[in-house]
């Protein structure tokens, strides 16, 4: 009994440790679910970005990859979904969520910037994310570094 017990029990304390960061309103979504609720202004619902939308991440040194988060929360009465996230160059790879949020459920869009291929000094990197959101259903997010070598 005890031999079959404890893989069970560690197997919950995993899957319970991996979701306890984010509370998931529903199963994941297919890009044609995503799109449909992107359509249906009926079922819009109001994102509040929890930091900022602008974010310094200072010096960064050529080579390194960093990663930037920003943190938001379905403020509305509908299940919020993140249709789409999109970067403006190939050097900043975007995470897309897959799963829609309840209301006050809170999540992260994160991205990944690789600074291998630039040039030493200022960036300004966008993040474009599309949700079933009013009044704007599309949301700049930026981050700012100064590559040094």
């Amino acid at each position: 009994m005890k031999t079959i017990f404890y893989p069970i029990l560690i197997a919950l304390a995993i899957v319970a440790c991996n979701t306890a960061d984010q509370k998931v309103a529903g199963p994941i979504m297919s890009d044609s679910e995503k799109d449909k609720a992107g359509r249906d202004t009926a079922s819009y619902t109001t994102i509040q970005w929890l930091d900022s939308t602008s974010i310094k991440l200072g010096n960064v040194k050529k080579g390194e990859m960093v990663e930037v988060a920003f943190r938001f929360k379905n403020s509305g009465d509908k299940q919020l979904v993140i249709t789409n996230v999109s970067a403006g160059c190939g050097c900043t790879v975007p995470e897309k969520p897959q799963q829609p949020y309840a209301p006050g459920d809170e999540g992260v869009i994160k991205a990944k910037f690789d600074s291998k291929n630039q040039h030493v000094g200022p960036h300004t990197k966008y993040v474009t994310v599309t949700a079933n959101s009013k009044p704007n259903p599309i949301h700049q997010l930026n981050f700012m570094v100064e590559i040094t070598e």
